[in-house]
């Protein structure tokens, strides 16, 4: 009566909050997902969660179907990656760069459920601050490369993992905390703190500033977010940050922030490999893990 993907289902409305985001997360239409849920209601012949809530309210019914999907879905994909590794797929290599230091909130409990599961994978991490790693990569020197600046390149493939704002973080005694977004030409007066990285590789000045021919009065670097978060809060600059790596701080009261124009600037975080990795068992279990740990701990972020 119960089937695997219903439990899925349940799973992704849990931590999407959302009809529309798990929709989207389980690659189904808005109907289908209700009807997939509906059917079982009818199944079972009980509610699972209550309709128009935000967040979603699940019923005594939905949480023991939750608790079902907790104990079950781990469990299936632990036999998947077995079954993988049996099949010959379990020795590999997996050197990964990455773009940002605040991708370790995400990244680094990923990659230690990825050591727990394929040991035989040699993995190791390298920081892209002081090297272009796109050509690195389709050199072979690097597997995988967390950017949300693709460039086509012959052999490498951009598979997305997960949308999210870029915000201009501030201090709360500064003069734009009266706006309700942030205009281009507001930075002109500012110090733009942002990463040790080529501007042209930056969400800032790429999507936000350059298109409106603005250039900041000054800019400094910093290599940890923390760090940033620290000038900014002492009135030392601003920083364009992703909303996840704001959140922690926004909700110490540390800092404030606001929306880059009025839609705000959207962005999308990738994993660029080489095409003849992207069907490597380990490979895809990253990448799949990677999602998985993404949308459950990080706030604010969607579907790519």
């Amino acid at each position: 009566m119960i089937e695997l993907r219903h439990l899925k289902t349940l799973s992704a409305l849990r931590d999407a909050g959302s009809l529309v985001e798990a929709a989207e997360r389980i690659h189904l239409t808005q109907s289908a997902l209700s009807h997939q849920i509906k059917d079982l209601e009818d199944r079972l012949d009980c509610s699972l969660f209550i309709r128009k809530t935000k967040p979603i309210c699940f019923t005594s019914a939905g949480q023991r179907l939750l608790t079902l999907a907790d104990e079950i879905l781990p469990m299936i994909r632990n036999a998947e990656r077995d079954i993988a590794r049996l099949a010959g797929g379990a020795a590999g290599r997996l050197n990964i760069c990455i773009e940002c230091h605040s991708c370790f909130d995400w990244l680094m409990p990923t990659i230690d459920h990825f050591r727990q599961h394929w040991p035989e994978v040699e993995l190791d991490l390298s920081s892209g601050f002081s090297f272009q790693p796109l050509p690195a990569l389709a050199r072979g020197d690097l597997d995988l490369v967390i950017t949300s600046d693709p460039e086509p390149k012959n052999g490498i493939t951009y598979v997305p993992l997960f949308t999210y704002e870029s915000r201009l973080a501030i201090s709360k005694q500064h003069r734009l905390m009266a706006r309700r977004f942030v205009h281009a030409e507001d930075l002109a007066k500012e110090t733009l703190i942002t990463y040790p990285v080529d501007q042209q590789r930056l969400d800032i000045f790429r999507n936000f500033l350059d298109p409106a021919g603005v250039e900041p009065a000054a800019t400094r670097t910093a290599e940890l977010t923390l760090m940033m978060l620290q000038l900014v809060a002492s009135g030392r600059g601003v920083a364009a940050l992703p909303n996840w790596a704001l959140h922690e701080y926004l909700q110490r009261d540390y800092i404030a922030s606001k929306p880059l124009g009025e839609k705000g600037i959207w962005c999308t975080l990738y994993a660029a490999i080489r095409e003849d990795q992207q069907n490597a068992d380990f490979m895809v279990d990253f990448l799949n893990t990677a999602k998985d740990i993404s949308f459950r701990t990080l706030t604010g972020v969607k579907s790519a």
